[in-house]
């Protein structure tokens, strides 16, 4: 699958968080990947891990 696919791919699984300032791919040592929600390390209202995909919330913000 080419780059561009899958990078479209993640980005429905992951809805707003795929392009949010807030957010940050975590990668286990296991090869798992989640979604971490910086919001969340600040604002008890943010779930760290959120369940994806995010399709709205109150904290985000487009990455430039």
């Amino acid at each position: 699958m080419s780059d561009s696919r899958q990078q479209t791919r993640n980005s429905l699984r992951a809805g707003l968080c795929a392009d949010c300032l807030h957010s940050r791919r975590v990668e286990s040592a296991h090869g798992s990947v989640f979604i971490l929600c910086e919001l969340s390390l600040t604002d008890p209202r943010f779930p760290k891990y959120p369940r994806l995909p995010v399709l709205s919330c109150d904290g985000y913000k487009k990455k430039p």
